[in-house]
């Protein structure tokens, strides 16, 4: 899956798109996006003579992780775009730096290094939680920001981190309550089913709690490698359990095995649905529409979202890469962390983090395509609408339902990690007893 992009051949294209701009958005130069750049900036902020700034975007554009690398890169370069175009962040110009780890680990530590060794005053990147773990020492350790758009099992607080992504509070925590409701057919026997790395076993493990509290049980749980696409033996054990439901936090490219293998056995989302945490529309693009229809993703944002603000960023996006391309989370989180970081340094009057982390502290909100989110300055971690998309035969979902408003983030939901918390304008994080994420619920 793995194929060699050359930078020379990227940066023509991203230079020729924005040759096509005029005035200020011009000035992104985007022909360095994918090419080495000279950085502007230290630790301590930019010096008053330099007239740009440096911001790193960390997504892989080759490899296992690309299909969301791609998009997330696109929609962050198309943000800051905007704002070059409205005359920058505190009178500076965004300069962008977008290398690509290849989705190595290796390459992405490298990489990382590189970029705050030259100057990137913050990051946006990363798709697992196996590669933010692998970075986010660098960053504490240089002292900047990462900024994580992608939804992740919470269980972790960094001050150097804001995490944009949906937390199991907001995305496992209501889907049981959905699932287990009049309206999700009062499931009760539960299947889980995940990739085996660190977001699908920890948000098991809390839907797990979350059940046990309800007076249920899952009827089975099974998790494959990363990649592996061999699932005649896990839909076995689905149709034997019996189950009534599965919850799905299968990612990647294995979704295309996992589908195919319950469309052979012949398995409908009538009688048996999959819900889905870490399928959205760039994923849909990938799999066949005769074998997903009817089944559902839990999410916090949906391209068919029915608001006017929506259907102009949608709009926006598509006249910029393409009417092909979708939108989607966690390109939504990623737009808004953006706008979050912009009006966090610009209530700061600096680019320096323990500034940022300042203004994060007096409250910052944003009106997004999917609804006004804050940062919760606590956790440096968004508030999140909750939705239930069900699959449409154009890859898209139709809404079947939504919080009544954006639900405040729990990193430590205390059903499943009890003592933990976590308050940055405080102590930080106050550490309760230890947890076998692997133990025995």
């Amino acid at each position: 899956m793995d194929r060699t992009t050359p930078s020379d051949t990227n940066a023509a294209q991203l230079g020729r798109r924005a040759a096509l701009r005029q005035g200020a958005a011009a000035t992104l130069a985007a022909a360095r996006l994918l090419a080495p750049a000279v950085f502007v900036g230290c630790s301590t902020g930019v010096p008053p003579k330099q007239k740009t700034v440096t911001v790193g975007l960390l997504h892989s554009q080759t490899g296992t992780t690309a299909v969301g690398g791609r998009s997330l890169r696109d929609i962050e370069m198309h943000a800051f775009e905007r704002i070059n175009a409205a005359g920058g962040i505190l009178g500076r110009q965004v300069e962008l730096v977008a290398p690509n780890p290849r989705s190595r680990p290796e390459l992405r530590l490298m990489k990382t290094r590189q970029m705050l060794d030259e100057g990137a005053v913050a990051v946006f990147g990363c798709w697992t939680s196996a590669s933010r773990k692998s970075v986010l020492p660098l960053f504490e350790e240089y002292k900047r920001l990462l900024l994580y758009a992608v939804q992740y099992e919470g269980n972790e607080s960094s001050p150097y981190c804001v995490y944009g992504g949906m937390v199991p509070n907001q995305q496992i925590l209501p889907l049981i309550d959905w699932l287990t409701s009049p309206a999700g057919g009062e499931k009760k026997r539960i299947f889980l089913v995940g990739s085996d790395y660190v977001y699908p076993r920890t948000a098991n493990f809390i839907a797990k709690k979350y059940l046990n509290a309800k007076g249920l049980e899952p009827v089975g749980e099974e998790y494959v490698p990363l990649g592996n696409r061999d699932f005649s033996a896990i839909v076995k054990k689905i149709r034997e359990a019996p189950a009534d439901c599965v919850v799905n936090t299968v990612n990647g490219d294995s979704n295309l095995g996992f589908f195919a293998a319950l469309a052979e056995a012949g398995i409908e989302p009538v009688w048996l649905p999959v819900v889905s945490t870490s399928i959205a529309e760039d994923e849909l693009r990938s799999l066949l529409p005769e074998q997903v229809v009817g089944h559902y993703a839990a999410s916090c944002y949906f391209q068919s979202l029915d608001t006017d603000a929506n259907r102009q960023w949608v709009k926006g996006f598509q006249q910029e890469f393409g009417y092909d391309r979708v939108t989607g989370d966690p390109l939504e989180p990623a737009w808004c962390l953006v706008h979050l970081w912009r009006e966090a340094v610009e209530k700061a009057g600096s680019f320096e983090t323990e500034a940022v982390r300042q203004a994060f502290r007096e409250g910052l909100e944003f009106a997004g395509p999917g609804g006004r989110v804050r940062l919760d300055p606590k956790t440096q971690h968004t508030t999140k609408y909750f939705r239930l998309g069900r699959i449409r035969p154009d890859r898209q979902f139709d809404i079947v339902y939504q919080s009544r408003g954006p639900i405040d983030p729990d990193p430590y939901p205390q059903i499943a990690f009890p003592g933990w918390s976590c308050d940055w304008t405080q102590d930080g994080v106050v550490r309760g007893e230890e947890v076998d994420i692997d133990g025995d619920v």
